[in-house]
């Protein structure tokens, strides 16, 4: 297969919250979230395609020059069109989501997605010079993984798996896994953490959420 060369103005550092800037990121736990028994019908170029299109619009939105909400504004519509926020904010919310009404996702899905615009979007200014090569795709379950691989100057290359579904009715990715570090499983754990700080109160993490990252 043959590798798609695409530049990228993002370098990753080895230490966990600095990979967290790719993804929004994003573990097994969501791939539960998806329909099992679902055949296919995403192809490993569709797949590839679209990896190749979010990180072309980071690029852009890196290059534009734009600081703080202007920057994180870009990254939320980065996000949106390309990862599945809906499924990636259920995993994050854990057992909780079980609990949580209608009302509330809806509610946590646009908090949390503007909490890790701005989160990550405060570090992508970091990291100058990545470029990525996308080396190939391949089914696993209901879904599609991305090979990548990241390369900076003064570092060893490593490697950036994507997990892309159309199960939402469309190609989106729902995971990002970093030399094995998988985002999503480290969301999880975080706004597990913060949820036990309001001792369970969804509405709280909701409002929390709106001014944190």
């Amino acid at each position: 297969m043959r590798k798609l060369s695409i530049p990228m103005q993002t370098p990753m550092p080895n230490d966990l919250s600095r990979r967290g800037l790719i993804g929004l990121a994003l573990g097994a736990g969501a791939a539960g979230l998806l329909p099992a028994s679902a055949a296919l019908a995403l192809t490993d170029s569709q797949a590839r395609a679209l990896i190749g299109r979010a990180v072309n619009e980071v690029n852009a939105a890196i290059a534009s020059g734009k600081t703080g909400p202007a920057l994180y504004a870009d990254f939320e519509r980065i996000f949106t069109r390309y990862a599945d926020v809906p499924v990636i904010g259920r995993s994050a919310l854990g057992v909780a989501a079980r609990s949580a009404s209608a009302a509330q996702m809806s509610a946590f899905t646009v908090a949390f997605r503007g909490y890790l615009s701005r989160k990550y979007g405060k570090r992508f200014r970091e990291f100058i010079g990545a470029r990525f090569e996308v080396q190939g795709a391949r089914p696993v379950k209901t879904f599609y993984e991305v090979k990548t691989i990241a390369f900076m100057r003064g570092q060893a290359p490593f490697e950036v798996l994507w997990h892309v579904s159309d199960k939402s009715g469309k190609d989106l990715f729902f995971n990002i896994i970093i030399e094995g570090v998988n985002m999503l499983a480290a969301e999880r754990t975080e706004i597990g953490a913060m949820l036990d700080r309001r001792r369970g109160d969804i509405d709280a993490l909701i409002a929390d959420l709106k001014t944190a990252g």
